[in-house]
C-alpha cells in the first residue's frame, strides 16, 4: 500500500510536469512522461494510460485553439499515420522497446541541435513530405506512444507559425489518439489497472494542462521556437537515457 502511494505521488507529479509542457507548446507529453515513469511504472500500464491522457488533453487543446486549425493541410500526415500504427502496436507486444527510444531518442537530439544552430532543410513540397513523416509517426506512436518526433521536426524545419504549429500537431495527435485507443481496446492493452491508475493521476493531467495553455497563448513567436527545440532536445536525451535502462 505503502509502495503504490509513492508511486501515485511521483505519478502525480510526472503527469502535472507533461501536462503543463502540452499545454504550453502541444507536443511533449508522452516524450516527458514515458521516461520518467519508466523508472518506477511498467510500460505495458504507461503506455495505454498515456494515450488516455493524450486524448482528454489534445481535445482541451484543439477546442480552445480550433480556429487555426488547416485538415487539409494534414490530411496525409493523418492517413499515413494512421496505416501504420497498428503495426506499431504489435511492436509494442513482440519488440524491445529499449532499441526504439534509443534510436529516436539520437535520431531527435541530432536533428534538433542542428535546428538550433541555424540548419534548416526547406522543403519545398511540403504536402507530399508528409506521408513519410506521417508513416513514421504511426509506428512510433503504436509501439512506444511518442507520436510526435517525425512531426514535430518537420514543422520546426519548415518554421510553421505558432498557432498553426500547436493546431497542427494537436490535429493530428488527436485522430491518432483515438485511432490508437480502438486498436489498444481490440488488444485488450487498456485493461482495470490501466484505467485505475489513469483515474487516479487525470486531476493532475488537468491542472497542469490548463495552466500550460494560458501560458502558450502569452509567449512570443521567437520565444516559441527558442523555447520548442531546447525541449526536443531535452526529450531526445531522456529517450536515449531511458532506452539505455
Amino acid at each position: 500500500m505503502e509502495s503504490e502511494i509513492v508511486v501515485l505521488a511521483l505519478g502525480f507529479i510526472v503527469i502535472f510536469s507533461a501536462g503543463l509542457v502540452q499545454g504550453a507548446t502541444s507536443f511533449g507529453f508522452s516524450l516527458l512522461s514515458v521516461p520518467l515513469l519508466g523508472a518506477f511504472m511498467p510500460l505495458k500500464i504507461i503506455v495505454p494510460m498515456l494515450i488516455i491522457y493524450s486524448f482528454i488533453i489534445n481535445s482541451i487543446i484543439l477546442y480552445k485553439i480550433r480556429e487555426h486549425l488547416e485538415l487539409k493541410r494534414i490530411s496525409l500526415l493523418i492517413i499515413a499515420a494512421v496505416v501504420t500504427t497498428p503495426i506499431g502496436a504489435n511492436m509494442l507486444i513482440n519488440l524491445d522497446e529499449s532499441i526504439l527510444k534509443i534510436m529516436v531518442g539520437i535520431i531527435v537530439t541530432i536533428s534538433a541541435v542542428s535546428f538550433y544552430f541555424g540548419y534548416k532543410v526547406k522543403i519545398k513540397n511540403e504536402k507530399l513530405a508528409y506521408i513519410p513523416v506521417g508513416l513514421v509517426s504511426g509506428l512510433l506512436n503504436g509501439s512506444i506512444s511518442i507520436s510526435g518526433p517525425p512531426v514535430i521536426l518537420f514543422l520546426t524545419n519548415q518554421s510553421v507559425e505558432k498557432q498553426v504549429f500547436r493546431a497542427t500537431l494537436t490535429g493530428f495527435f488527436w485522430v491518432l489518439n483515438i485511432m490508437t485507443i480502438i486498436i489498444f481496446l481490440s488488444k485488450k492493452l487498456i485493461n482495470v489497472q490501466v484505467l485505475k491508475f489513469t483515474g487516479y493521476l487525470l486531476p493532475a493531467l488537468i491542472g497542469g494542462v490548463f495552466i500550460g495553455i494560458n501560458f502558450g497563448n502569452k509567449v512570443k513567436e521567437e520565444t516559441f521556437e527558442k523555447l520548442t527545440t531546447i525541449l526536443i532536445i531535452i526529450m531526445g536525451i531522456l529517450s536515449i537515457v531511458s532506452g539505455i535502462k
